[in-house]
């Protein structure tokens, strides 16, 4: 039997060195599952995820004419009523409905970390956005302590997998000083990218967008409309401004990542930025959705 185990173990070891018709890649997932079953995630709990409905958008109307009643003789002056009307307030001038193309970096590059590993796509999001706001650098010892510091954050209930998920990263953002973000679940695209263009329009602050079904994250830095969307609420946001923390690899699934700062246009969001669906079981709150880490607060510097 120990043989068996022995032999087993070093064929598997094989299968990882040359990953042979992709059996290394089936050897890690087995792996991964093991060790959820020996040391499973803590089911504490967690931040939540808040559903947003946004409220129906009411189609534009022309200004109604005024009803024209009887013709009425003009009063006598002097007579009671007749005294100087008292003038309307001048209105405020209607906002101008125009495009708009938003991104709060100047230059993306020297606020760009890739990924140190094929699985480190939340802790390089996570540093990005905290280099944004001023509070880390940009060097591997950051990346690397953020990703050994998951324990402190994980749940199961954030990922039934252990270490990231949008929890963990708003607990990791609140740990090292970028308060206020959320985990927000829209029913659409288009209401998600909305109101992640309001947030960082608002705050000055990027988004963290769960892009490839929840699988990976992307840092939202900007938009294109049609119009502001802090101001009109049926503008549409084309598409985004993204750093993506893959780069410069490529994916057998999506295929070759961009570099930081790339607009993503609206066939882009639509291959990218797809509803959560994860494989390791049921999320109620997000299943289905699109899910957005969000901030309410402004750019912490």
């Amino acid at each position: 039997m120990i043989l068996s185990l022995l032999v087993g173990g070093s064929l598997a070891a094989g299968a990882v060195s040359t990953n042979a018709l992709g059996v290394g890649e089936s050897f890690e997932g087995l792996q991964r599952r093991i060790a959820l079953i020996i040391d499973p995630p803590p089911n504490r709990p967690t931040r939540p995820t808040i559903t947003v409905t946004p409220p129906p958008v009411l189609a534009a109307t022309g200004t109604p004419r005024p009803s024209r009643g009887p013709t009425l003789a003009p009063p006598l002056p002097g007579a009671p009523g007749t005294e100087a009307p008292t003038p309307e307030p001048t209105p405020e001038p209607t906002p101008r409905r125009e495009p708009v193309d938003v991104n709060i970096l100047r230059d993306s590059e020297p606020l760009f970390s890739s990924q140190l590993t094929k699985e480190w796509c939340a802790p390089a999001g996570v540093q990005m956005v905290l280099m944004i706001h001023g509070l880390v650098d940009g060097s591997p010892e950051v990346q690397t302590e953020l990703a050994n510091e998951v324990e402190t954050w994980e749940s199961w209930q954030d990922s039934h997998n252990g270490g990231w998920g949008p929890a963990a990263m708003v607990e990791a953002l609140d740990a090292y000083g970028a308060t206020g973000y959320e985990i927000r679940a829209y029913e659409t695209r288009t209401d998600a990218l909305r109101d992640s263009a309001r947030a960082i329009s608002e705050t000055g602050a990027p988004a963290i967008l769960l892009a490839w079904r929840g699988a990976h994250t992307w840092v939202m830095t900007g938009y294109r409309a049609n119009a502001d969307p802090t101001v009109f609420a049926d503008a549409t946001v084309a598409g985004a401004y993204v750093l993506d923390p893959w780069y410069p690899r490529v994916s057998s699934i999506w295929g070759a990542s961009d570099p930081a700062g790339t607009y993503q246009d609206p066939a882009e969001m639509k291959r990218n930025f797809l509803p959560w669906r994860r494989p390791e079981g049921l999320y109620p709150e997000r299943d289905g959705k699109y899910i957005v880490v969000i901030p309410t607060q402004p750019l912490a510097r």
